[in-house]
């Protein structure tokens, strides 16, 4: 609250705000300052420090705002640290030498100091949100409480200043401290507004290992086909985070609560195929869940691992025992991530790793050298060493029928490919001791036989690893040419 002379300098209708929003916070059952818990106290950065003191040095209210406050009281260290205030953007850019323009219409200014960037944004009321993501207007407040009444969820509307205290108007300490993911205020009203935020409560709940409140779950449960209303790229921002986070295992709540039907139904059909199979003890989807439990948080792994079984439903067949095979699988599988990851707007680079690991995460080669060698040429060197972590978590979510000899023969394909990695044994073209341009010198000239005789010397090297020496492969080449010419 502004007091004192500044209070002298506000418009008599953010006089008149202020005056109101002292009464409802002793309506809704906060003290006179609005919630505020001075004992609560977060160490925050000297520069962040620096923004709110001079704001409140010029009259204006100023807090450090949502996320970096959540993750100062869970004892985490915020990634970003954002600010509101009652002044307005050009307030704010008159007191700062060093300004970007993020987004004036919805009050945001970015405050440069040194190499650092901090959004100051000015307390708002949302206009109506007309298409399930954006509010049609953005209107400036002096209220404190109703920028903050306007959040997603509790843990998320709280503010802190440093000389005031702790501004939690809607119990977010209280839901930090059970465990809670709760809508602010009505969760029907939260969710129309963005509908994306249903897909983040999942994405939250893994990533703090919460409990969503049940009034959140069923609101959740009633509005999730709004989510087709949202871009792809943010649905995937949002799925990526939940898989990286500490609980993946909290993707079956996309499915409980009726989520992945809108944005990844390929899921449900997972979820819902049954695998009788001695290799397995758990639905498709079910297996998937868990062995996104055994691997690390890597976004390529466990990309690859939601996916690895993804086309095992439409690959189903049962025998005269009763016993399901999913012949063809891992190809099918890759087949269809590939049209989800487009689907959901993701890079190429990214697509092309994970579906390479679907489509050999069940290619188990004899183990001798050679076929080592092979088996690394086969599926691209680049899926080493990722495609020994997909094996063992595959494992490890199957029944335990041979499920030592399984990890064993892991460790043993493992081993043997740092043995061959060691040695520098020849296992790409960017390993032969030839280049394309040796093989123009004999007089080839069209690219593609070229690729053609550094394919065959790639092969015989792989057979010999001795044979990878300049001069060894430059005859070999010639006598290729030669018997190319006899015929």
């Amino acid at each position: 609250m502004v007091t004192g002379k500044w209070a002298e300098l506000l418009p008599e209708s953010w006089k008149k705000e202020i005056k109101r929003s002292k009464k409802e916070a002793v309506d809704i059952g906060l003290d006179q300052r609005t919630g505020t818990k001075k004992e609560i106290q977060i160490d925050l950065p000297e520069k962040v420090a620096y923004i709110l003191d001079t704001l409140l040095a010029h009259g204006y209210e100023a807090h450090a705002v949502g996320g970096c406050v959540r993750d100062s009281l869970l004892g985490r260290t915020p990634q970003d640290w954002d600010v509101t205030t009652s002044a307005v953007p050009m307030q704010v850019k008159a007191l700062f030498p060093r300004t970007v323009d993020t987004g004036l219409t919805h009050g945001t200014v970015t405050v440069l100091i040194g190499r650092e960037g901090f959004e100051v944004t000015t307390y708002r009321i949302d206009g109506e949100y007309v298409d399930g993501r954006h509010p049609k207007e953005v209107f400036f407040t002096p209220n404190l409480l109703e920028d903050l009444k306007r959040r997603d969820f509790t843990m998320n509307a709280m503010a802190y200043h440093h000389t005031n205290g702790l501004t939690d108007a809607f119990g977010g300490t209280d839901d930090l401290a059970a465990g809670i993911v709760r809508c602010v205020g009505n969760p029907m009203d939260r969710f129309k507004e963005d509908a994306l935020r249903m897909l983040r409560a999942v994405r939250f709940a893994a990533q703090l290992d919460f409990q969503i409140e049940e009034h959140t779950r069923d609101a959740i449960r009633r509005l999730a086909p709004d989510l087709k209303r949202i871009s792809a790229e943010r649905i995937q921002a949002e799925l990526v985070k939940l898989l990286l986070s500490p609980h993946p295992e909290y993707m079956r709540e996309l499915y409980t609560l009726g989520i992945s039907k809108v944005i990844l139904p390929e899921l449900d059909q997972m979820m819902e195929t049954k695998q009788n199979h001695p290799h397995h003890c758990r639905t498709v989807g079910e297996h998937t869940i868990c062995g996104l439990t055994h691997t690390a948080p890597d976004r390529v792994l466990r990309l690859a691992m939601l996916f690895h079984d993804i086309a095992k439903p439409v690959c189903r067949t049962t025998d005269e025992n009763g016993i399901d095979h999913f012949y063809g699988h891992p190809e099918k599988s890759a087949q269809m991530a590939k049209k989800i990851f487009r689907r959901l707007k993701f890079d190429r680079e990214t697509m092309e790793r994970v579906c390479a690991l679907v489509r050999w995460h069940d290619y188990n080669p004899l183990l001798t050298e050679e076929n080592v060698r092979r088996a690394v040429v086969k599926t691209g060197r680049e899926q080493y060493p990722r495609i020994f972590a997909l094996k063992r978590a595959d494992i490890l979510a199957q029944s335990d029928y041979q499920r030592e000899e399984k990890l064993a023969y892991v460790d043993r394909y493992e081993e043997m490919y740092e043995a061959m990695t060691a040695k520098g044994d020849c296992i790409s073209l960017k390993q032969l001791a030839v280049t394309g341009r040796d093989i123009m010198v004999l007089g080839v000239q069209q690219g593609r036989q070229i690729g053609t005789i550094l394919n065959l010397l790639l092969e015989q090297v792989i057979e010999d690893p001795e044979k990878n020496r300049r001069d060894v492969l430059l005859e070999l080449a010639q006598e290729y040419l030669h018997h190319q010419t006899l015929q």
